[in-house]
């Protein structure tokens, strides 16, 4: 309505006080659309399951391969498969509670044209988007080198943050919500099963989220979380005044006096 449009535009212009107007800043509906909605939480994961799945890891590369361009059919469809369970997620959500906001929670395919555009060489499918982004060309997987027979090979890095961030802090956690929900997710324990044992962790049990290591997470379940209604109530995302910019002018409000200096 105009009256939350106006409040979006309030804080937003807060906000671009603070940090300049780049970048630009964009409200989301709320901060379940933004973990559920976490890009980087499916894109690492499941690039690097795709290219190493079938790979000796303990074999060592003559230079780090390409991550983004070095994608194959099989990785982008794993991906979409991904954010389709994600979908379901949102689909249940909205089913259960019409009145919550997740219209910026969006399938990757549709992430990655409006994040990327006229970049995308070819827009068929998300194997050939990965494969012809600009934005992606050059960027490698991560590696550590390491000495044979005296020369320098590359050993994949699994204690990057693809791994020790991005599974714990996001895939994982959008596994938990899909659990509360009540949604399979067979192609995301995939790539969870695979990721937990290249980083030595212990996440996903016989399908349920009970590993040894759930503890360093963030998913619900570490919380104790075990009923849908009670998390969506607890982290008040079922509030009527819960909208983003609520949620930040209550935090932000000492800052609206903020006046910008005279040009």
């Amino acid at each position: 309505n105009t009256q939350e449009t106006t409040k979006d535009e309030v804080v937003t212009d807060v906000l671009h006080r603070l940090v300049g107007r780049l970048p630009e800043l964009d409200p989301a509906d709320n901060f379940l659309a933004v973990t559920l909605m976490n890009i980087n939480s499916v894109w690492h994961p499941t690039i690097s399951y795709g290219f190493y799945r079938d790979k000796d890891v303990s074999e060592p590369f003559d230079e780090p391969p390409l991550f983004y361009y070095g994608a194959d059919e099989y990785t982008g469809e794993k991906l979409s498969k991904i954010s389709d369970e994600v979908l379901e997620i949102k689909r249940v959500l909205l089913e259960k509670y019409p009145s919550l906001h997740l219209d910026s929670l969006h399938h990757v395919s549709e992430w990655m044209l409006r994040s990327y555009g006229d970049d995308i060489g070819d827009k068929t499918s998300i194997y050939t988007m990965l494969r012809t982004n600009k934005g992606y060309r050059g960027l490698q997987h991560p590696m550590k080198e390491v000495q044979v027979d005296g020369q320098t090979k590359y050993l994949p890095n699994f204690r990057y943050r693809y791994f020790t961030e991005d599974l714990p802090m996001g895939l994982v956690v959008t596994r938990g919500i899909a659990a509360l929900a009540g949604v399979n997710t067979p192609h995301m324990d995939d790539v969870i099963l695979w990721c937990q044992e290249m980083l030595g962790k212990e996440y996903l049990v016989d399908g349920e989220l009970k590993g040894k290591d759930l503890e360093f997470t963030r998913a619900p379940q570490r919380y104790g979380f075990k009923n849908l209604d009670t998390f969506m109530k607890v982290n008040h995302y079922l509030d009527d005044d819960d909208s983003p910019t609520k949620v930040v002018e209550n935090h932000v409000s000492s800052f609206a006096k903020v006046q910008t200096p005279a040009q």
